[in-house]
């Protein structure tokens, strides 16, 4: 079989258009075209097998017998047909009948003929049929050869779906049914949509090219542009970095100049195809190579390839928009392999309805965005892009960590129940939201929001909270890609300070470093092992004097006239407060000396999350006009037991009673000093957390909107005076259950605990 590659598989796919072309049944086309690839391959047999009713049928053959058309049918991973579509890999066996996978089919009249050769023929990387040839000599194809079929199969494939002689039926395909998944939990909550991917894939529409030097500058130019693409990464918030996104940086640099890869590319369009089709034809190879890797690392390496065949190809096709540029059309979730905040952020929210990551974690920068958008995400499942397909119908249970794809009617209706049945908690909680956070025996209790968007103060009317307890302003940093200026977080914060209106707003000073790194204040001799507790927060910013003046002089100018409400984080002795809070009067002094508007009153408060500024209580208390305690931090610290590790999950107990104690402790110090206490946090927004805060004397917290309405029904619900009694008993001779103990209690006195 003598074959120059790109010659015959040229001359194959020019004649496949002019036979698919002209006039004529579609079982006579078939016939011609296993005709002209028999007669340019010099091969006794070449026949095709396509998917029709979830079965392989053989749909046109040269050498076997005409009566076995559209009468031999393989199963999915029956037979070497079957196997072939089944895997989606090729085989190429010199004696067939010697594979452990061969099924004998009389009517055909194939046992004479010894050598087989086997391609997948696919489409939207799923087959939908096969090509095969065949011998009565017993040898093995040459590569040249089996690479002359793959192209031939590529093309076929869509000229098949084009005159609609497959059914595209897969539903007998692992794949193709309800999957379900299972990764990191990353935000809470339910929702459901059509799958979108992040970076939508580009369908190839023209394979065969008609000027193959033109095709071939077109390569070159998205080459070009691809490698100015990679080399400024660098240059990019996501990719600044030391560490993890450095090695994908220096991964796609060593894809992105690999001349083996351009290389194949440009034989794919020696042998006729277009620029895209020639992408997509070393992408399926790819794919194939995937299959066989066992090996993790050089299996994460080929899906960077990937990664970047896809860019590729969006450049060469003209497509470089993502799914947030094109628009929602409906309620979707979205699909990606990472993102970045800002990414997340340009998506439209009514139309978000869940985010599915192939990779992510607790502390990202894009699932702290995602949780302030109330938008559940899902991290961590595995290869994810490659089992939903564009459009499908996808479940995301952010409070399991599950994923369903193509869910049956009874998951389905099952899930939509437990969607219903939350809806209507979230409408009867909309009904408390212009009634006080009062107890049944007439304590008044503040519930204020935690924010850290612009578009959040909105929200404070919706959610019937008394005010922003806490403001984030590192989003601000997180989501930009260089340090935001000293007028750009003047506008953001005048901006929340006038959507709020006469309700309180409380700013955070910048609480970045250690797990909320910044590529473009990156320190890299800061190699901590346990970033949490690491260079971050108020340790920081009084490095960096200029970023938290630049801060300290935005907030007392957006405040002009107004209530200036500001706290320092992570303060671990008093000294640092006095610090930070000297240099914010310093800016005061020098507002004043340039006769510029000041705030109506400042008050300054501290963050208590590290346990060592309890015990300098009694000199921080006069200092201060208020004390948030940061309960996420704070009790990692007290028990050494890292948040975002799931292995410690049951050390993390906010109703531990040792944890209540030092609450209660530091509540009570407060208290006799009159300097007032809110609780920050998780554990303030969860009903039978904030219970047991109530308990200890806690009067105002600071939780995520969503956790407003929930919260304000269990205060409502409850007697002060009882509860701060029952847990006071608790805390005297602690159970060995204190949650179970608490529930008990609380579901015998009708509390509301959601």
């Amino acid at each position: 079989m003598p074959l120059t590659a790109a010659a015959s598989a040229r001359e194959i796919l020019t004649g496949l258009h002019e036979i698919m072309a002209k006039r004529g049944s579609a079982q006579a086309k078939l016939d011609k075209v296993v005709d002209l690839i028999a007669d340019a391959m010099q091969s006794e047999v070449c026949s095709i097998y396509l998917l029709r009713d979830n079965a392989l049928e053989l749909s046109a053959t040269h050498g076997l017998r005409q009566e076995a058309v559209h009468v031999t049918r393989l199963s999915m991973g029956e037979g070497l047909v079957g196997t072939i579509a089944e895997e989606g890999r090729v085989l190429n066996l010199a004696e067939a009948a010697s594979h452990p996978s061969f099924a004998y089919r009389p009517e055909t009249g194939e046992e004479r003929f010894h050598s087989f050769a086997g391609v997948p023929i696919i489409r939207r990387e799923q087959a939908i049929g096969v090509l095969a040839v065949q011998h009565a000599e017993p040898r093995r194809y040459d590569d040249v050869e089996i690479e002359a079929m793959q192209t031939v199969a590529m093309v076929l494939s869509e000229l098949l779906a084009s005159a609609r002689l497959v059914d595209g039926s897969r539903s007998g395909r692992r794949d193709a049914g309800m999957q379900r998944m299972v990764g990191l939990k990353l935000v809470a909550g339910m929702g459901r949509g059509v799958a979108v991917f992040h970076q939508p894939r580009v369908v190839v529409e023209h394979t065969v090219a008609e000027d193959t030097e033109a095709e071939r500058a077109r390569v070159y130019s998205a080459f070009r542009r691809m490698r100015e693409q990679i080399d400024n990464m660098t240059r990019e918030a996501e990719f600044g970095t030391a560490g993890e996104h450095n090695e994908i940086l220096e991964t796609y640099k060593m894809f992105a100049y690999d001349e083996g890869w351009s290389r194949r590319i440009n034989e794919a369009i020696d042998s006729g195809l277009t620029a895209e089709a020639a992408i997509e034809r070393v992408q399926q190879r790819t794919r194939a190579r995937m299959q066989d890797i066992d090996d993790p690392i050089l299996k994460e390496r080929m899906h960077d390839l990937e990664d970047l065949s896809n860019r590729l190809l969006r450049i060469v096709s003209g497509r470089m928009g993502t799914a947030a540029q094109t628009g929602l059309s409906k309620d979707a979730i979205l699909i990606a392999r990472n993102l970045g905040p800002a990414e997340l952020l340009e998506y439209d929210r009514r139309r978000l309805k869940g985010v599915v990551l192939e990779e992510g974690s607790l502390t990202a920068h894009v699932t702290i965005v995602a949780r302030a958008m109330g938008v559940p995400v899902v991290g961590r499942v595995a290869d994810f892009r490659h089992i939903a397909n564009e459009g499908d119908t996808i479940l995301v249970d952010g409070d399991t960590g599950a994923v369903i794809v193509r869910p049956s009617r009874p998951i389905s209706n099952a899930f939509d129940q437990r969607m219903a049945m939350s809806q209507k908690r979230r409408a009867e909680y909309a009904t408390l939201k212009n009634l006080p956070a009062e107890t049944r025996d007439g304590e008044r209790l503040t519930l204020m929001v935690n924010a850290g968007l612009a578009e959040d103060a909105s929200m404070l009317e919706v959610a019937g909270a008394d005010g922003i307890g806490l403001f984030r302003t590192e989003f601000q940093f997180l989501v930009a890609a260089t340090l935001p200026g000293r007028e750009s977080q003047l506008k953001l914060y005048k901006s929340v300070l006038d959507a709020a209106g006469d309700k309180p707003v409380v700013f955070r000073t910048v609480d970045i470093g250690g797990d909320k790194a910044l590529p473009y204040l990156s320190d890299e001799k800061d190699e901590s092992e346990n970033p949490a507790m690491g260079w971050r927060a108020l340790r920081l910013s009084l490095e960096r004097k200029a970023l938290m003046k630049a801060q300290a002089r935005a907030l007392v100018e957006a405040s002009a006239g107004k209530v200036l409400r500001v706290m320092f984080p992570m303060v671990s002795e008093p000294w640092e407060y006095e610090e930070a809070r000297a240099l914010f009067e310093e800016q005061i002094e020098w507002a004043q000396g340039a006769k510029r508007p000041l705030p109506a009153r400042i008050e300054f408060g501290a963050m208590l999350e590290v346990p060592s500024l309890a015990e300098m209580l009694d000199l921080l208390l006069p200092r201060i006009d208020f004390l948030s305690i940061g309960t996420n931090d704070l009790t990692q610290f007290l028990f050494a037991a890292d948040r975002s590790d799931p292995r410690l999950a049951d050390r993390y107990d906010w109703l531990s009673p040792a944890i209540l104690r030092f609450l209660r402790r530091v509540t009570a110090q407060a208290n006799a000093a009159g300097v007032p206490v809110r609780v920050c946090g998780e554990m303030a927004g969860r009903p039978l957390e904030a219970l047991a805060l109530m308990g200890i004397g806690i009067e105002s917290f600071s939780i995520t909107p969503a956790a407003v309405g929930p919260v304000k029904a269990m205060i409502r619900s409850v007697d002060a005076r009882a509860v701060r009694t029952k847990v006071e008993a608790l805390l005297v001779k602690p159970p060995a259950n204190m949650r179970k103990s608490l529930h008990d209690w609380a579901k015998r006195n009708g509390v509301a605990l959601g």
